[in-house]
């Protein structure tokens, strides 16, 4: 199996956070894993990241990825991790 990674990229994160986790919440059942990132040691980043492992649902991932470039100030990137483990 490949891994799917999905990197999504958050400016105006205090603005579109709510809009961005209806939209995974509605895909989570290709979610396997989920990682959020943001800068908090001073002042809570109005940018962040999250990072996804996807199960291989093609169609689901270009469905997800399409709505969240909808939203204003985000980004996405698919990625696949060719692994061999022998």
């Amino acid at each position: 199996m490949i891994p799917k990674i999905m990197l999504i990229g958050m400016s105006e994160r205090h603005h579109n956070a709510e809009t961005v986790q209806k939209i995974l919440t509605k895909y989570g059942c290709i979610i396997k894993v989920r990682l959020g990132l943001h800068e908090t040691e001073k002042v809570c980043s109005p940018c962040g990241m999250v990072i996804l492992q996807l199960a291989d649902q093609p169609e689901e991932i270009r469905k997800l990825e399409a709505e969240l470039k909808d939203v204003k100030g985000v980004e996405t990137k698919v990625v696949q991790m060719k692994c061999s483990c022998d």
